[in-house]
């Protein structure tokens, strides 16, 4: 599943993540300071920040641009010295072009949220008239936002282009190293199938949640500064009171909540999506025996074979019941949450419209940030069950023992053989 992808997978995913590590270390101690050798400094400390898309190309994003490229450019030349692979410049290359333009997006979610504490306390002055303005001062207001919204909307619509074509590329890697080990492959159940539909689902919930993975530590690294610098507005929590970093506890708090509760309600359902695959497995390849031969697929073996799958996706049903009620119910209070914490500031008259737009938004990213596992479990128990489905076949490739599972159908199958 990696291998024919990546280079020396094990080796290759630790130094991504040490090399990842290092380099936003070294951003953050002296990179970011680096930039004004090159005539690219960080802003000052006491400098009003810019407003609207002007600052997606200011001078310290134009570094870390170019700090970037370096970095990504350094561990691409190593790679290709230390392991040439014939994919790399897909799994290497193409996933750092992914990576930075899901960074770009995060910035422009930034930007968008500068932008609405000055423009949505001129709304408020202008409601209540301490504030005069022109037709055309509050078009040009909101044209800065409309700026960056296109923007990031064709980056969305360009990253989704290069995804699609990425995922694509891992499968046919897959696909060419198992067809080239067809004749060890064919007698493992479904192997057919695995092939043409498990190696394009895994490259595909693989990518899914690591792009939702790297989203969300990027939001969380953007906003989490925001959040704090915006907390000067919030007088107390409720029930809690008064307490260091508010907003900062009440997020961490609140999705650790959310994350334990989905997770317990769906233990269950790893094992019963990975035999839904199985029991539609069995089902289909009896009727595709019928096809070409009169004695297969007869009404009785037919009836039970679907017995099994109406089974299944009745039990399925019946976990899915409380494991959504949980989910739906945490996603529907998630939407209010940020209100009520802010109640005792609203009553306390500590907090404008545009600091509460701020902070409303800022808190919904963090939040959303941390509520990775909880808003991708379903994905993940999808995962589990396809991943298991081609561990079959690296076992097999590797000289290891099958799963229990593909092991009891093959004595089952010797069982039935009546040779």
């Amino acid at each position: 599943m990696f291998v024919s992808f990546f280079p020396q997978p094990k080796l290759f995913f630790t130094s991504a993540a040490a090399w990842s590590l290092a380099a936003i270390l070294f951003w953050f101690f002296a990179g970011e300071q680096l930039g004004a050798v090159f005539g690219l400094p960080p802003a000052a400390l006491d400098a009003p920040p810019i407003i609207g898309i002007a600052v997606l190309w200011s001078k310290p994003f134009l570094w870390f641009y170019l700090y970037f490229a370096f970095c990504v450019a350094a561990f691409y030349a190593f790679w290709n010295w230390y392991a040439p692979h014939p994919w790399q410049g897909w799994s290497i290359l193409m996933t750092a072009v992914i990576l930075f333009l899901i960074y770009f997006n995060v910035q422009v979610s930034v930007a968008v949220n500068t932008w609405y504490g000055p423009f949505y306390d001129y709304i408020q002055g202008l409601m209540s008239g301490t504030i005069k303005s022109t037709a055309a001062e509050f078009y040009i207001g909101l044209g800065s936002f409309a700026w960056l919204a296109l923007v990031g909307m064709n980056v969305q619509v360009v990253n989704a282009f290069i995804v699609s074509h990425w995922i694509f590329r891992w499968r046919t890697a897959m696909n060419d190293y198992f067809v080239q080990n067809w004749s060890r492959l064919r007698h493992i159940e479904g192997a057919s199938q695995r092939i043409q539909e498990d190696t394009m689902r895994f490259s595909q919930i693989m990518e899914d949640l690591g792009s939702s993975f790297v989203q969300s530590i990027m939001t969380l690294i953007a906003f989490l500064p925001v959040m704090i610098q915006l907390q000067t507005h919030i007088s107390e929590l409720p029930i809690v009171g008064a307490i260091p970093q508010p907003l900062v506890f009440a997020a961490l708090a609140w999705c650790l909540f959310g994350t334990v509760s989905v997770m317990v309600a769906g233990l269950k359902l790893p094992g019963l999506q990975f035999r839904n695959q199985r029991v539609e497995a069995a089902y289909r390849k009896e009727l595709v025996y019928g096809e070409d031969n009169a004695d297969r697929a007869q009404p009785a073996t037919t009836a039970e074979l679907f017995s099994n799958v109406r089974h299944n996706y009745f039990r399925l049903y019946f976990h899915y019941i409380y494991f959504n009620v949980v989910r739906y119910t945490y996603l529907q209070a998630d939407g209010i949450f940020s209100m009520l914490i802010l109640g005792p500031s609203f009553v306390a008259h500590k907090i404008s419209f545009g600091a509460f737009s701020q902070i409303s938004n800022a808190f919904s990213r963090v939040t959303g940030s941390l509520q990775f596992l909880l808003t991708s479990w379903s994905t993940i128990v999808e995962l589990q069950s396809v991943h298991k489905r081609l561990r079959a076949f690296e076992a097999t490739l590797e000289g290891e023992p099958l799963p229990d599972i593909d092991q009891r159908y093959l004595q089952r199958q010797g069982a039935e053989d009546p040779a």
